[in-house]
């Protein structure tokens, strides 16, 4: 009865993979096409291909999941609230594509 166990658990693990690479596919279209203005404008994130000035350089202040929802969903200084804007399931996957991309999730 192990072997069913272990391809079970090998299923799951891919199928996780599966949801995580989606999720982060959605949060990267959110930051660079979705939103508006756009994220791209005023941050850099390198593998948004972004080199915004105006707000902090993402990859260099590595944002943790929690930081960057609370920034996207009540604004930082200029950068405006977007929970108007955007769905709570939209910002929870844009924080967790920023804070994955960045490594700010680990």
């Amino acid at each position: 009865m192990r072997k069913p166990a272990v391809l079970l658990a090998l299923t799951l693990m891919g199928f996780a993979s599966l949801v995580y690479a989606d999720e982060t596919e959605k949060g990267k279209e959110i930051f660079t096409q979705v939103a508006q203005p756009s994220c791209i404008i005023c941050h850099t994130l390198a593998d948004a291909g972004s080199a915004g000035a105006i707000g902090p350089d993402l990859d260099d202040l590595k944002p943790s999941r929690e930081q960057v929802i609370n920034a996207v969903t009540s604004g930082v200084g200029v950068m405006p609230a977007f929970n108007e804007s955007l769905s709570t399931e939209q910002i929870n996957a844009v924080a967790h594509y920023v804070s994955t991309v960045t490594g700010g999730g680990k």
